[in-house]
């Protein structure tokens, strides 16, 4: 047989092959069923978290209400970024950026211990990374700071703009550290206080979450040349959250706790000057 034979042999032997299993797979299947049917989509069986829910109370309602209309809250401190001005000739200006534990600690209050120096409070309750990351050029680089003191992530845990992941705070935190550094302000990064649970949101179990962060944001400024301010190892309790002494709803700092983080954070901003 030559070569043109062979392949017409093979061609006529598929076909025949080919109308007999369409004859046998017909007479298997009814009617009125179609040949090519996709398979039902398989059943998940990994247990979905619930979604994240704030408590219906006159405080997150309004701070749910103001993520719709300006998100970072550019707002906040707009008015007092252009009244405050450029620093002075030879001022050491220190910004503080965070949330509510940021915010609480009064730099203003009279005869508080920062009351005599140029630091700046650029803390609002409630926030997270992201939110500080949209609003750091105006509240931080735009003051023209000597150094900015980073101490953010604990919300991003509680989730109260949304779930995320430790890799997204890790990311956001890096922003703001980089953005900084663009535009020569020094950087000191702070390790996020110990929380054993949120009042708001309880049941997420931070402590741990909260040590893997700590982890990375030491070796980060560490590689990067930024001071490291470690509140968390002063002031956890052995669950890993802060004591009742420190705090009263195990998040937010007593006067006691704020007295135990004003020498550490004054060390990084002295260390972070050297650099």
């Amino acid at each position: 047989m030559n070569r043109v034979s062979a392949v017409s042999f093979a061609i006529a032997v598929s076909l025949i092959l080919g109308a007999s299993q369409a004859q046998q797979l017909s007479a298997q299947e009814p009617g009125d069923v179609p040949e090519t049917k996709a398979p039902a989509p398989r059943q998940s069986t990994i247990a979905q978290p619930a979604p994240l829910k704030h408590p219906d109370n006159d405080y997150w309602r309004k701070h749910d209400a103001q993520l719709l209309t300006d998100f970072p809250w550019l707002g906040r401190y707009k008015e007092a970024d252009v009244k405050l001005g450029a620093p002075a000739p030879g001022e050491n200006r220190v910004v503080f950026m965070g949330d509510s534990i940021t915010e609480g600690w009064h730099f203003d209050a009279a005869g508080g211990v920062f009351a005599a120096k140029p630091y700046i409070n650029r803390g609002i309750s409630g926030q997270t990374t992201p939110q500080m990351v949209l609003r750091f050029h105006q509240d931080v680089i735009a003051l023209q700071p000597k150094v900015v003191v980073i101490l953010a992530g604990t919300n991003d845990i509680a989730g109260n703009t949304g779930p995320m992941t430790l890799e997204q705070t890790e990311d956001n935190i890096a922003a703001m550290a980089e953005m900084a550094t663009a535009n020569k302000i020094k950087v000191v990064l702070c390790s996020i206080l110990p929380a054993f649970d949120y009042p708001w949101q309880p049941g997420l179990t931070p402590a741990q979450k909260i040590d893997t962060i700590n982890a990375w944001i030491r070796d980060y400024a560490a590689k990067h040349g930024h001071a490291y301010v470690d509140y968390h190892s002063s002031m956890k309790d052995s669950r890993g959250g802060l004591p009742e002494n420190l705090s009263k709803d195990g998040v937010h700092p007593l006067p006691a706790g704020y007295e135990m983080m004003a020498p550490l954070v004054e060390a990084g901003i002295a260390k972070a000057m050297e650099r």
